[in-house]
């Protein structure tokens, strides 16, 4: 927690009301290591020290499971009142929420800022017959319980997806065969042929698929992914677009100093080369939202969920 000053100190320091002082930032990830959260919270700081925006270091914690609730869980019972801890959150513990019927939520934390958005891609092992995005339909119309589709937890993004294309292939999304990952395993369990494909951010993909070792045969954003020869799901005919985003909320009682310090952080860095190039390199897009913005957007991002979840038959 951050040690309080009297406000002569304050002054005297020439920080003015509201400035966290110099301690490491305590990141909370919610899934294990690997994976999009995981790489989307320790890009972040690294950035914040590479462009000497926040030069006081993190500690990170790994709580995967349930699309990321239970680390929510986790740093809503351990980081109350803690003005220097940060959770990584996004679209997938949106979904995790509602789909879990969790005690808690992101109502239970101080919101931050949304930061940014990834459209998901769909890969296969290296050897799949599965080579186009209509290989893919056609498979999930004839069995789809036989075409096992790793991706993110129950409920997320990566599971809406396979329920649409499902859908759009005219087979019961009751009988899609999802098999939930947390964090990076989802790569071993593709490239070693343990399931038919993936769904998931086309950044965590690109590696293994530069490697050889998998193929990216769609991504679901409305362009193209530069670097990446793979077309859209519309360019082939399939009408689903969905992204993936994800940002930072503070502890619940962060006070509101804190709070202004953090966003004020995040500002600065937004407008850095170095993040510029981080946007770039990993192919996330810019999704920049802080303050009473990001707060009304979760909101939203509830409503239009349960909306969602119920639409495509995983939500009762």
């Amino acid at each position: 927690m951050l040690k309080r000053l009297t406000m002569a100190g304050v002054l005297a320091l020439g920080l003015g009301t509201g400035a966290a002082l110099a301690e490491p930032a305590k990141v909370m990830i919610p899934a294990n290591p690997g994976g999009g959260w995981d790489g989307a919270g320790r890009h972040t700081m690294a950035v914040f020290a590479q462009s000497k925006v926040f030069t006081d270091g993190a500690s990170f914690t790994n709580k995967g499971g349930a699309a990321g609730t239970i680390g929510l869980a986790e740093f809503v019972r351990t980081a109350k009142g803690d003005d220097n801890a940060l959770l990584v959150t996004g679209v997938i513990m949106v979904g995790g929420v509602i789909t879990n019927q969790t005690p808690v939520s992101l109502k239970d934390t101080t919101p931050l800022l949304r930061l940014t958005n990834e459209y998901n891609a769909i890969a296969v092992p290296a050897n799949s017959p599965i080579k186009t995005p209509a290989d893919f339909i056609a498979a999930l119309k004839a069995d789809p319980g036989a075409v096992s589709v790793g991706g993110g937890s129950a409920g997320g993004a990566d599971h809406v997806m396979l329920a649409l294309l499902a859908k759009h292939a005219g087979a019961p999304v009751a009988k899609i065969n999802f098999v939930a990952f947390s964090g990076g395993e989802i790569l071993a369990a593709l490239g070693g042929g343990k399931i038919k494909a993936a769904i998931s951010g086309a950044s965590e993909f690109r590696p293994f698929a530069e490697s050889g070792r998998i193929r990216i045969i769609a991504v679901s954003g409305p362009t193209r992914v530069e670097g990446l020869n793979a077309p859209t799901l519309k360019e082939a005919g399939i009408p689903v677009e969905i992204g993936n985003w994800r940002g930072f909320v503070g502890a619940p009682g962060m006070s509101d100093g804190a709070k202004k310090t953090w966003l004020d952080r995040f500002a600065k860095l937004h407008a850095t080369k170095e993040w510029k190039e981080t946007l770039k390199t990993q192919g996330w897009e810019d999704a920049y939202l802080p303050g009473e913005a990001f707060d009304a957007f979760l909101k939203s991002e509830e409503a239009n969920w349960t909306s969602a979840l119920k639409d495509v038959g995983i939500l009762k």
